[in-house]
């Protein structure tokens, strides 16, 4: 049984129902907060003063390829389809064993920034979800599922997410998924597979979703449809599906995918700097009803897995873009790395604020830290939205238990960590394809 945790005297940014900023303190007891307010009981708790710490939620990250972290610069400066000619090129080399300590090495640096739930997709995503167990983070885990003829899997894709749901349910920390990876390598019969194996076990469903004008394009030249529309004709999309980018959306695939209850992961860093044009429709996804929350993507095409910085680039984005310095302001840009990241996830009961009943996932950031300066409650969304830099955040916990403490990891050695994503970068790095 854990021992009962009281956060003495903490700024609590709650994320509530009110976005309560207060001090406060916080009583966790079997993982969750069982007290918010002034005088916790302290009986038979550890004590923590939480004074010069602001007590934020954990953040949550709704897209990445966590275990690509050591191929993080190797195909800068390219589009998308010349990144991914690079990205598919060093996947096949790929062995379950430097995935995982890709992955350990991704994992890492979001507990370091953060990030106490991400969703993933990839394969051999056994070996992120040892990854994840290990380190003690939140792992909803999408095994990448396309039509077998495009794959370098061994075996069917979504014989091998079955498989790996199937391993993993039940899992405290891992929640396991299937994920078809795009339309440009899926074809019906993938989709509506990975679709009837999500409703079978009821999981989420996780794909990537018109990223760039090109894919846009091609595929409705293919089938006379845009991607959205397409889906919704076969039959695909509808609730517990988190569609990622979703940039080149019309009008009435936003109406689509909001009815549908489709959540959304907005990738800002990624598509600007794949040049993927244009901006996300965040702001009329959001006003037609749909759930959007933040992702980061891959290292390889952000080069980093901080939310604290994808808040910032996102609602600098959406604002430029618009010509309006209201759009996305800072308590949104928090809510989609919060609450809404949760929702999309289906786990708002019980995730992303503080609040009685709720899972003990967050963060204790420096007040005295230069990027928090002046220290005031009613600034301090702002800046975790605008400046905290990642080493303001001196402890991260999951589940009422601590993973960062101090600015070091608890279940994990980070030298040891490093050592084997270098190793691993070493292999991957040499079977990169000679620029053209």
């Amino acid at each position: 049984m854990a021992t009962p945790l009281v956060i003495s005297d903490a700024l609590v940014v709650s994320q509530d129902a009110q976005r309560r900023v207060l001090r406060a303190d916080v009583r966790v007891d079997e993982g969750r907060f069982s007290f918010v307010g002034p005088h916790a009981p302290r009986e038979g708790a550890t004590l923590v003063d939480g004074h010069p710490y602001a007590l934020v939620p954990g953040f949550v990250n709704t897209h990445t390829h966590v275990a690509m972290t050591p191929l993080r610069g190797i195909a800068d400066d390219r589009d998308l389809s010349g990144f991914l000619e690079t990205l598919f090129a060093v996947d096949a080399h790929r062995s379950e064993a430097d995935v995982e300590a890709g992955a350990r090495a991704g994992i890492a640096e979001m507990l370091l920034s953060g990030t106490t739930s991400f969703l993933d997709l990839y394969y051999f995503e056994d070996a992120i979800a040892r990854a994840a167990e290990g380190l003690g983070v939140r792992g909803f885990l999408g095994w990448a599922v396309l039509d077998p003829e495009m794959t370098t899997q061994k075996g069917r894709p979504l014989d091998n997410a079955a498989g790996f749901i199937e391993r993993w349910k039940g899992n405290p920390l891992v929640t396991p998924l299937v994920a078809p990876q795009g339309v440009y390598v899926c074809g019906p019969e993938t989709w509506l597979g990975a679709k009837a194996l999500a409703d079978r076990h009821r999981t989420l469903c996780h794909f990537h979703l018109s990223e760039t004008r090109r894919e846009v394009s091609e595929h409705q030249t293919k089938t006379g449809l845009r991607p959205a529309d397409w889906l919704a004709e076969i039959g695909f999309l509808g609730p517990r599906m988190v569609a990622a980018h979703a940039v080149w959306l019309t009008a009435h695939e936003i109406d689509l995918l909001a009815r549908g209850g489709v959540g959304v992961a907005h990738c800002a860093s990624s598509n600007m700097k794949l040049a993927s044009g244009g901006v996300a429709p965040i702001v009329e996804l959001r006003a037609a009803g749909g759930r959007v929350g933040l992702g980061t993507d891959s290292v390889a095409s952000n080069n980093s897995l901080s939310m604290l910085r994808e808040m910032h680039v996102a609602g600098l984005a959406q604002k430029n873009h618009r010509w309006d310095a209201a759009a996305l302001t800072a308590q949104e840009l928090l809510d989609l790395a919060t609450v809404e990241g949760a929702a999309i996830l289906g786990r708002d009961a019980d995730l992303g604020s503080i609040e009685v009943g709720k899972q003990a996932d967050f963060s204790l950031v420096r007040l005295d830290h230069p990027t928090l300066l002046p220290a005031r409650p009613e600034a301090v969304v702002s800046h975790l939205a605008y400046s905290a830099s990642e080493e303001a955040i001196d402890s991260v916990y999951v589940g009422g238990a601590p993973v960062v403490r101090k600015r070091s990891l608890v279940r994990g050695d980070w030298n040891e960590i490093r050592r084997g994503a270098e190793a691993a970068a070493d292999t991957l790095w040499g079977a990169r394809p000679a620029p053209k």
